[in-house]
């Protein structure tokens, strides 16, 4: 098992790959950044889960006892695009008419079906902003003590000029505070902060405020980077293996998290930053303005205009899984059917494994095959690679299906072990859906008969039920022209 822990991360920090060494032997801590419950997640932020769900699968392959903290922000003042720190909960909640408590629950509970659907493992801890306000509070005490942050009007601000003097603002993102300033709008006499890139830690309660909390400063609330702070050092220690998120986080709310552990506690949180890059659609950024944008549960219902048929979650997640999580990824009709394609040849190889004829000798190096998974992820977790690896298996089941090849008995089941453990395990595809399918389909059959009668009835509300009560199941229920269809 040792052999096969030579793992290489591409560290975000040093912009290099560097040898994977736990702080702890077997164990390893791992924080990523989780969803701001004020929307559903867009597709986006659902690849960054995806790729770092089978980051932490390959860890437990490899046989590390895993904590893996991703937090739920629920509270709080999120930084938007200008910089300014706004109440996006409340702003919701006002929008749909609803308590912030409302709101966080109707989003976590799309959240949680989203997980399901994806095949996301639960993370170790999912801990929640509004859980650790206290936390939250004890922290800024001590960044204020250390003498790096202010207080004014009831607001705390992270003081950048006097952190700059002791530590390096910008070690992460590469950015430096004075090409900053050419970016960042100017301070007028509204503004509380006494430099432009100094940003809130906690801020003062507005009047029209739906979550206030009191602290030794007046009542209000968190800013958003502080949240992640407190989270990941109480669950993981000071100092921990990874901290993860996307690629958008880098700066400035992964920049902030490490001037906030320094200012408190005097060091770096993690050894290791990891940042999965974003995608686009049709050739272009993902954006409302352009058009191509879609939720990760509509493509799944084919409720998008942007494709013409669904798709299944196992094929999305294989989809994904065939790009670097460090590179773009471009979702198109053509790459999405051709990704659909790739996927059924490779399942319907892994379940001809065991009905294949075995012989005295063995006609390929299987050994050498496994290996080369292992050699693909331990390249910074190259799933693509990996993918090319496991359709070499799959043309050699198919040869040896054929006669034109031949395996012992041991390195079959060698091979049906280790190609289930990286497909299933690491790569979270469902090998035995199809199975699971016909068990399911005269049940099924019987439960659309049932929604179609309530449809005829216009009795909406029933049909309505049926159907979400299915999808919270992760079965999705389509009406098409040519009748209903479930996956």
């Amino acid at each position: 098992m040792e052999n096969r822990r030579n793992l290489q991360i591409y560290n975000s920090l040093s912009g290099k790959k560097e040898t994977f060494e736990p702080l702890h032997i077997d164990h390893v801590g791992m924080y990523v950044c989780g969803p701001t419950l004020y929307s559903e997640p867009h597709m986006g932020n659902m690849r960054t889960f995806i790729n770092f769900d089978m980051i932490y699968r390959y860890f437990l392959h490899l046989g590390y006892k895993v904590k893996y903290v991703r937090n739920i922000t629920d509270a709080g003042h999120i930084t938007n695009s200008a910089g300014l720190e706004v109440d996006s909960i409340g702003k919701a909640a006002r929008r749909e008419q609803m308590q912030s408590l409302e709101i966080v629950y109707k989003y976590n509970v799309k959240f949680q079906e989203l997980q399901r659907l994806y095949n996301l493992l639960p993370p170790s801890i999912e801990p929640t902003a509004t859980g650790h306000i206290q936390e939250q509070i004890e922290i800024i005490e001590q960044i204020i003590e250390n003498g790096y942050a202010y207080v004014v009007n009831g607001s705390v601000y992270f003081d950048v000029q006097q952190y700059i003097k002791d530590f390096n603002y910008g070690i992460l993102s590469g950015r430096k505070v004075d090409e900053l300033d050419n970016e960042t709008r100017a301070l007028n006499a509204q503004d509380e902060k006494r430099f432009f890139a100094d940003f809130a830690l906690w801020k003062k309660a507005n009047p029209d405020d739906m979550q206030i909390w009191r602290s030794p400063w007046g009542n209000g609330n968190p800013g958003w980077h502080i949240e992640c702070t407190a989270m990941s050092t109480k669950y993981l220690g000071k100092h921990f293996d990874i901290h993860g998120g996307g690629m958008d986080l880098k700066f400035p709310h992964h920049e902030d998290e490490i001037a906030q552990s320094c200012g408190s506690m005097g060091c770096n949180p993690a050894k290791y930053w990891m940042h999965a890059n974003m995608l686009n659609v049709n050739g272009q950024k993902m954006s409302k303005s352009f058009g191509n944008y879609f939720l990760p549960k509509e493509i799944i219902e084919g409720s998008t205009e942007l494709f013409d048929k669904p798709y299944s979650p196992d094929v999305l997640r294989f989809f994904m899984m065939q790009a670097h999580y460090r590179s773009n990824l471009d979702f198109t009709q053509d790459a999405l059917n051709a990704s659909e394609k790739g996927y059924s040849r490779l399942m319907e190889a892994f379940k001809l494994i065991d009905k294949l004829n075995i012989n005295d000798s063995s006609s390929f190096d299987v050994n050498e095959l496994v290996n080369s998974f292992y050699q693909a992820m331990n390249d910074d977790f190259n799933t693509p690679i990996l993918i090319a690896n496991l359709f070499e298996a799959a043309k050699n089941i198919y040869l040896i299906n054929d006669g034109k090849a031949t395996i012992t008995a041991s390195d079959r089941d060698f091979l049906i072990q280790e190609m289930n453990g990286f497909i299933s395990n690491v790569l979270g595809l469902q090998t035995s859906s199809e199975n699971n399918d016909s068990k399911l389909a005269p049940v099924m059959d019987l439960v659309l008969d049932l929604r179609q009668q309530a449809r005829s009835n216009k009795d909406w509300t029933t049909s309505d039920k049926i159907r979400d009560g299915l999808a919270a199941a992760g079965i999705v229920v389509k009406d098409g022209k040519e009748g209903t269809t479930w996956s």
